[in-house]
């Protein structure tokens, strides 16, 4: 039409007669031309908004175009499909990382992904609990947790494994710690994974030692046995050899043969002890399966005053109690906890013998992780730290007339209730041992 109509004003000036006509038909082209900008322009202008619509991700938009042809009906179309398209993908992509948040966040293993500077992309719900964090912004922050940590954290390279201790108030942490670096939009991330292992550690141990002690005790059960037996035998032939025979032998004869008596005696005498020894080292690996019950830590703080009230007045030792809540329960084997804490306060009671104001707490707790806890604390001579942590381990005893039981004994009992018992100690000031459910 334009191209008519500019032919038809060149025609119109061509007549020289015709101005008035001829100026309408140029006004006509001005607004012909007019249009076709317009037209080209919004045309750009779909375009463009299509194309944002994409770099921004807004998938929300819906485009129509109306009374510009059959043309634009098919680009209207085309616009709507692709954008429907992207929806689709959109949404898939959102589900996946939904999922893998979803994952991440209940998995019990403790994950953080960070940056080299200490910066942190991402922590699960597992590290905010074992850190005791709500949120973590860098990892030097964990510093208060522990330096030892912050520093392997930061120095650990792709794919290596180490295994850090931790104290933390009554708690004592084995972490295993995995990490993998990777590279994601031009950013350097280290993904560290994170397991308490103290558990896994102490029940390894545990059956270590109980497997050990059963060959030693049936061992040495076997050896000793025969001994004893053929010394008694050997003692009674004696005997009635020179009770029949006492006319036939000089004093010399005489001696000699009390001395082999006596020698045998003491054979026996040993070879017994022995076997009581071994005996009782049998009791380790024979602890009678838990009765679980429910029962409040009341009346198991009172049966235990009550044992020992006598003997610790006698000692003169000052003894506190609390309970924190009161209502405080246990799900546990009541008599089994009863004999650990027993045999703790007899160790608080020995311990505490040359003190000047010998002090004894008795106290149940929830600690910082939600977890119940019982400890006992003396203000006595206290545990070396080279010794600290050999106290648990079988026959390992620093008194006189210890058998090096106790203690073992008391740990596996824990064990058998999914616990675990812990001892800290500054000599002279306050030792304590811990009992967490």
């Amino acid at each position: 039409m334009l191209s008519a109509t500019i032919f038809l004003l060149f025609y119109l000036l061509a007549k020289k007669s015709l101005y008035f006509t001829a100026s309408l038909t140029f006004l006509a082209i001005v607004y012909q031309i007019y249009e076709i900008i317009k037209y080209v322009e919004k045309t750009n202008r779909l375009l463009k908004n299509f194309l944002e619509s994409i770099r921004y991700s807004d998938f929300t938009r819906n485009f129509q175009v109306q009374g510009l042809g059959s043309s634009f009906d098919k680009l209207q179309e085309s616009f709507n499909a692709v954008i429907t398209d992207f929806q689709k993908i959109r949404a898939e992509k959102e589900e996946h990382y939904f999922y893998l948040q979803t994952v991440i966040q209940h998995i019990g293993i403790s994950l953080i992904a960070f940056h080299r500077d200490g910066k942190v992309e991402m922590i699960n719900n597992a590290s905010k609990k074992l850190f005791q964090v709500s949120s973590l912004k860098q990892i030097q922050d964990l510093s208060r947790f522990s330096e030892e940590l912050v520093t392997c954290l930061l120095s650990l390279k792709h794919g290596e494994n180490t295994l850090v201790k931790v104290i933390d108030n009554e708690d004592i942490l084995k972490l295993a710690i995995y990490a993998t670096e990777f590279k994601i939009n031009n950013r350097q991330v280290i993904l560290v994974s994170i397991k308490n292992i103290q558990y896994e550690l102490e029940e390894q141990e545990i059956e270590s030692w109980q497997k050990l002690i059963r060959v030693l005790t049936h061992e040495i059960m076997n050896s000793i046995t025969p001994i004893s037996s053929l010394s008694t035998t050997l003692t009674t032939i004696l005997d009635n050899f020179g009770e029949n025979n006492t006319n036939k032998f000089q004093d010399e004869d005489l001696e000699t043969l009390n001395e082999v008596k006596l020698a045998l005696e003491t054979i026996h005498k040993r070879s017994s002890g022995l076997l009581h020894f071994v005996d009782t080292y049998r009791n380790l690996t024979k602890i009678p399966k838990p009765n679980f019950g429910i029962f409040q830590v009341q009346k198991l703080f009172n049966n235990i005053h009550r044992l020992m009230e006598e003997e610790i007045k006698r000692k003169g030792i000052r003894c506190e109690i609390s309970i924190n809540p009161e209502s405080l329960e246990l799900f546990a084997d009541e008599q089994l906890l009863e004999q650990v804490l027993i045999n703790l306060i007899k160790n608080s009671i020995h311990a505490l013998e040359h003190t000047e104001h010998p002090e004894i707490e008795l106290k149940a707790f929830m600690n910082k992780r939600g977890r119940i806890s019982i400890q006992i604390s003396d203000n006595g001579q206290g545990i070396i730290k080279e010794v600290l942590d050999k106290v648990f381990i079988p026959f390992f005893t620093t008194k006189p007339k210890g058998s090096g039981i106790g203690l073992s004994l008391s740990k596996q009992i824990l064990r058998l209730h999914g616990g675990t018992i812990t001892a800290q100690s500054i000599p002279n000031e306050k030792t304590s041992f811990t009992l967490t459910f």
